[in-house]
């Protein structure tokens, strides 16, 4: 069945903090050669910044992108053990995960932060994909639709109209994320609707409807085909999944499918 949305799906893998240089290099040759030609689906692969530049290697030519897991909001300086925008230009990213849960719960990092780097992604022509997602004692409040609205609007304050369209949104639900648990397709598609909403009050409904939006929450290739046949996911930002290429490669498959 095909897609109605106007927008390529996205399929993302972030490999966290996994995977040495050689590992980085036997993970994503396999992906490179099944899927790195097609054109319908896009293809991200997010290795930790020490395989960065084997991976930019391997994917050159292809239709496989390159993004890192972040960045600091300064060109340069005293900042010990950070990395900025240029360096990851400079290495042929193209996206960067910004304010994903992990960072936000052992680093500490607020929404006014992660809207700063969001801002300094953009003006050096990276990619962000913003994460935005409860927790379970948050969602068990009935707090979903506030948190991630609230999430959405900080993490995109003063981002300009011409560049809102470059903003990936990815929803994790985080007590989805490694546990086994999902979302079922209803109730991600539910908080994909309001994200949608929300960046209509923002943008206005032509911008917001080119916006992608993934999800973020355990996507596996057993659940991806109903999770992708809601009207308002555009795709996955793929955790454990992706650190396997069968099953990353599956998922990409998943989404052509959709399109077919």
């Amino acid at each position: 069945m095909a897609s109605s949305s106007p927008r390529r799906y996205l399929i993302a893998g972030n490999w966290k903090m996994n995977n040495t240089v050689h590992e980085a290099r036997e993970l994503v040759q396999p992906i490179v050669h099944d899927v790195g030609q097609q054109t319908d689906v896009h293809v991200v692969v997010c290795p930790p910044f020490t395989a960065l530049a084997k991976v930019a290697e391997l994917v050159v030519n292809t239709n496989v992108h390159l993004g890192a897991q972040n960045l600091y909001p300064k060109a340069s300086g005293a900042y010990t053990g950070e990395i900025s925008a240029g360096m990851l230009r400079e290495l042929f990213v193209s996206y960067v995960i910004l304010g994903h849960s992990e960072r936000r719960e052992y680093f500490q990092e607020s929404d006014a932060f992660i809207n700063e780097k969001v801002k300094v992604a953009l003006e050096n022509m990276l990619k962000p994909i913003l994460c935005i997602g409860e927790t379970l004692s948050q969602r068990e409040a009935g707090k979903t639709l506030e948190i991630v609205k609230t999430q959405l609007i900080a993490g995109l304050k003063d981002v300009s109209l011409d560049k809102a369209d470059n903003v990936v949104i990815a929803y994790e639900p985080i007590w989805a994320i490694g546990t086994g648990k999902t979302a079922t397709p209803e109730m991600a598609q539910e908080v994909h609707g309001e994200i949608r909403k929300t960046l209509k009050d923002v943008f206005g409904a032509t911008i917001a409807n080119s916006m992608r939006i993934l999800y973020g929450g355990s996507m596996k290739p057993n659940n991806a085909a109903e999770l992708l046949a809601q009207p308002d996911i555009d795709g996955g930002l793929i955790g454990g999944a992706s650190l396997e290429a069968k099953s990353f490669v599956k998922l990409v498959e998943a989404a052509l499918a959709r399109k077919e």
